[in-house]
């Protein structure tokens, strides 16, 4: 039955049916995403648990790495726990409102979520290319400015979505073929001219991931020049592994998204269940493999995290 009363043009219910002609496997594909979704849950809570506790790592690289957590959180909890709910009891309604909220949440903290990026990429840059002034040129005060701007940009660029996507009629087909509300998966339910959304979708996929690309890619390419003038081959080698982690999480981050998009893009010759399930891989990698990768390529991270399973002794 529609979801329409009256020949209303808003229906009060969405109804997402996960992804088509995989529902045989659907529920293997959930253990897995639940798997994930816990690590990425354990994860984040403990690197944020030894950030907080351990003075020494008050720093800016840190600092960034548990506004990167936070964010992986925010991001992982968004979607996971009604996608959970499609593909262990299958289509499952989600309220008009509730279904706006959630693209809005996963849209603007992926948008965030690159932008810490960018942040981490500078930071790296000023503890490589002048490290005598890391300190005093990216202090605790600087830090928090610059997440509060990394927040504001994905708010601000974010909000439009949800605006432009209400003032559209919903006629009667109200089925979203895949696990969570996603701008352009609406944008198609809409029975109208849909132009303004779909460019303004495209124009804020360029603008986040082309200047943040840009930015990354600028403070690498300083990293590499400054490290290429340095005297001995083991004090190269020393600057470059600390930036390690952070390139590793770059890659984890935007080669997912980047095949999500071109998928999404091309979506006329890739199957519709490859995009939902490299959409599944864009939104759960980070937040699964950030602590993996932090915990493990991280000294600090990985002595206090050691201290707190194994006490004082280990």
């Amino acid at each position: 039955m529609s979801p329409l009363n009256n020949g209303s043009l808003r229906p009060p219910v969405f109804l997402l049916v996960g992804i088509p002609g995989l529902e045989t496997v659907q529920h293997w594909i959930a253990v897995s995403l639940c798997s994930m979704y816990i690590l990425a849950v354990l994860g984040n809570c403990l690197v944020l648990f030894v950030i907080r506790t351990e003075p020494s790592l008050h720093e800016p690289m840190y600092l960034f790495l548990a506004v990167l957590a936070s964010t992986d959180l925010v991001l992982a909890t968004s979607a996971l726990p009604k996608m959970l709910t499609v593909f262990w009891w299958g289509p499952s309604e989600i309220g008009f409102n509730a279904c706006f909220t959630q693209m809005f949440f996963i849209h603007a903290f992926s948008s965030m979520e690159s932008g810490i990026l960018v942040a981490m990429a500078l930071d790296r840059y000023v503890a490589i290319c002048n490290p005598l002034r890391h300190t005093d040129i990216l202090n605790i005060a600087m830090v928090a400015n610059m997440a509060l701007l990394v927040f504001l940009r994905g708010i601000v660029l974010l909000l439009p979505f949800p605006l432009l996507l209400i003032r559209l009629p919903f006629c009667a087909d109200y089925f979203i073929p895949q696990y969570y509300c996603e701008h352009m998966a609406l944008v198609k339910l809409a029975c109208a001219d849909t132009v303004v959304n779909t460019s303004y979708g495209i124009a804020v996929t360029v603008l986040v991931g082309g200047l943040d690309t840009l930015g990354i890619a600028l403070s690498y390419i300083m990293i590499l020049r400054a490290v290429f003038g340095l005297p001995s081959s083991e004090a190269r080698l020393k600057a470059l592994s600390t930036c390690a982690s952070h390139v590793c999480v770059i890659l984890v981050f935007y080669i997912p998204g980047l095949f999500s998009f071109m998928a999404h893009r091309l979506s006329q010759y890739v199957p519709h269940h490859t995009h939902i399930l490299l959409a599944n891989l864009y939104l759960l990698l980070p937040p699964t493999f950030n602590p993996i990768v932090y915990g493990v390529k991280t000294k600090q991270i990985r002595m206090r995290v050691i201290r707190v399973f194994y006490g004082k002794g280990a």
